[in-house]
């Protein structure tokens, strides 16, 4: 084995060791590095499409690995070696064969990670010499990279191209460990940089307690989960968790930020909490990346990267309620469906924004259906999700011990219960109105929306009314049987003036559904009278007729049942009425007709008998003529007397 004295130095960081044979740079010339020296190289090291010509000598002193190797090649008598499973590369390899020679090196945080897995790989340990590389690589991780904030996550970045072997050197445990506990510790106690150009740290009167977020952002999912992981044993706040995750999404993934907004976490958080369920503002709508083909997109090399990146965020979102947004998790939930995550991952998601419901935007509610046989919307998805917020409801309300929900803006959930089924009543409502406009929405799937919330949820129906009419709209051919069906949903004795109005002039309506509102709006003025009376006369005793459909019999005034029953009456009366008119009308006309034909016959005739009735006149004047002339002459022939007058009537016939 080659020998010769040697001697090391560490100043800040760079290494030195002296030779016998001297050098103090590599050349290099276009891919191949050649040592400056007099002595010409006899061993060749190919790594990656890069020549490195050595000497043997070096090697020897100080790698295990490259004594071996050497060793071999004598024997098949090669002077050529190939390492392109080296980690770190050539730039690693490069360094190592520097320390060889006794050349400076400089050690800092992008190199150290790859430099010690290749002095691992080559096996310079001190069994070689004392104070090898593996002894100086693991002295500079532990005693100036875990004691850096950014160089602890720089140097977890760079393990990205090292697996297994920074994952076996604990490398990535190490410098998890380093993140997390600076993370925890404050931004007033953690040490920013060590190495290289020296980082002035940010101004400590403004520093957020989420100021770490966006450093660890840069890492890859798997590093960033081990950062997350560590951060929870060591008890951060789950909320300034949830911020991170909200934050290294929105870098990660397209389609989590919304137009018009600067992909700050902040935003996401507020506006989840701050929107109503009208989704008027569509300026909010999410830029997003919709191939054609869902399951193109999911098994193309982008579509598998962001699934990987999904499923490990969902698997580390604190299980609190309110450590992400609404609206996070809902964008979270659109690209999951796109991108075919794991069944049971959705699922969830799912009951996460169930439990989160009432803080939730139309906007975001309406996630498409990326099947073209399916409806526009994925109204099953949204049908889930409500059940899950139903369902949690009821286990708040059978477990009144448990802790309520916190609201970020008011310090409960949404104030109670009531208040949150409220919200989201007007949120079913909106998308209700939204996906009524699809003519493949069938009405099963649309009636089940409607009902899945209780009545007490809503306290004014114009909303089920207005997505009704829209329904209605859309679906022209609908039976008259369905139509009345799909309007018991709504509670007529809920309606607004206006919508009520609007109702009785609908003609998509039924008229059984027209005659409703109009009593309905004739109530409401009954009782708008009644109270402005009773509050002039100051009469303790008035109580209004109570507007519900279920109890309007039982509760109002018998006057008004009579009211109530004789309309129904009316309805069926005027249907008779109109039936019997009709009857009358074609009597009548049948009627008109025989007399018209009569008419007809009784003119003709007249026509035809004109000379004779002339004729008529005529025999009976002669007549009276003759019998005058036999007065006369009564003296005369009794029987020609008679005679004649019968041949004159027999001639004139």
């Amino acid at each position: 084995m080659w020998d010769s004295e040697s001697e090391s130095t560490n100043y800040n960081g760079v290494l030195t060791l002296n030779h016998a044979v001297q050098t103090d740079r590599f050349e290099q010339r276009g891919r191949s590095w050649y040592v400056a020296t007099h002595i010409p190289s006899d061993f060749l090291v190919q790594i990656g499409g890069f020549s490195f010509h050595l000497h043997k000598s070096p090697l020897l002193s100080k790698s295990g690995k490259m004594n071996r190797i050497i060793q071999e090649s004598k024997e098949i008598d090669s002077k050529k070696v190939i390492l392109d499973d080296l980690p770190g590369g050539a730039e690693s390899f490069e360094l190592a064969a520097k320390f060889c020679y006794g050349i400076a090196i400089d050690l800092t945080s992008t190199v150290i990670a790859g430099l010690r897995c290749a002095a691992e790989y080559l096996e310079m340990t001190e069994e070689f010499e004392e104070g090898n590389l593996i002894f100086k690589t693991e002295a500079f991780l532990n005693y100036v990279v875990m004691s850096s904030w950014k160089d602890s996550i720089l140097v977890l970045k760079s393990c990205e191209k090292l697996s297994p072997w920074a994952e076996n050197l604990q490398i990535v445990r190490r410098c998890s460990e380093s993140v997390a506990l600076k993370a925890c510790a404050g931004h007033n106690r953690v040490r920013w940089k060590q190495t290289g150009k020296q980082d002035s740290s940010p101004s400590r009167s403004r520093v957020l307690p989420d100021w770490w977020c966006e450093d660890i952002s840069i890492l890859n999912i798997d590093h960033f989960v081990r950062v997350i992981t560590a951060i929870k044993v060591k008890g951060m706040r789950y909320e300034l968790i949830g911020s991170a995750i909200m934050h290294y999404a929105t870098k990660s993934l397209p389609g989590m930020i919304k137009e018009g907004s600067t992909g700050s976490v902040e935003e996401g958080a507020s506006s989840s909490n701050s929107a109503t369920a009208t989704g008027g503002d569509w300026n909010c709508r999410l830029h997003m990346i919709i191939a054609v083909n869902k399951g193109d997109h999911s098994s193309s090399p982008q579509g598998r990267c962001q699934r990987m990146i999904i499923e490990s965020l969902i698997s580390i979102i604190p299980s609190q309620n309110d450590s992400v947004s609404c609206s996070f998790l809902l964008r979270l939930l659109r690209l999951a469906t796109m991108v075919d995550v794991a069944p049971a991952l959705i699922t969830e998601l799912e009951k996460r924004v169930g439990m989160q419901l009432e803080q939730a935007t139309l906007a975001d509610l309406l996630i498409p259906s990326y099947n073209r046989s399916e409806t526009m919307y994925d109204v099953d998805l949204f049908q889930r999700v409500l059940e899950h917020f139903l369902i949690q409801e009821k286990m708040e309300i059978s477990s009144p011990r448990r802790q309520p929900m916190i609201d970020k803006n008011k310090g409960t959930r949404g104030g109670n219960d009531s208040s949150a089924k409220m919200k989201v009543a007007r949120l079913v409502d909106g998308y209700l109105t939204e996906v009524s406009k699809d003519k493949n929405l069938s009405l099963p799937k649309f009636q089940v929306l409607v009902e899945a919330l209780p009545e007490s949820a809503r306290s004014c129906d114009d909303g089920i009314y207005r997505a009704i009419d829209s329904y209605l709209k859309a679906h022209p051919m609908l039976q008259e049987h369905d139509r009345r069906r799909l309007c018991k949903v709504m509670d007529i004795q809920k309606l607004s003036l206006d919508a009520c109005r609007h109702a009785a002039q609908n003609e998509r309506l039924p008229l059984r559904v027209v005659v409703q509102v109009i009593f309905s709006e004739q109530i409401k003025l009954s009782n708008t009278i009644a109270n402005t009376v009773y509050k002039a006369s100051g009469e303790p005793n008035y109580q209004p007729i109570i507007p519900n459909r279920k109890t309007l019999l039982e509760e109002t005034p018998q006057s008004f049942q009579d009211g109530w029953a004789t309309a129904k009456k009316d309805i069926t009366t005027l249907k008779f009425d109109v039936e019997t008119v009709k009857t009358k009308y074609l009597e009548l006309q049948h009627d008109i007709e025989s007399l018209q034909r009569q008419y007809d016959k009784i003119t003709k005739l007249k026509h035809r008998s004109a000379w004779s009735s002339g004729w008529k006149k005529l025999s009976k004047i002669t007549k009276i003529t003759t019998i005058e002339d036999t007065g006369i002459g009564s003296q005369g022939n009794t029987e020609h007397t008679v005679k004649t007058p019968r041949r004159w009537r027999n001639s004139l016939s």
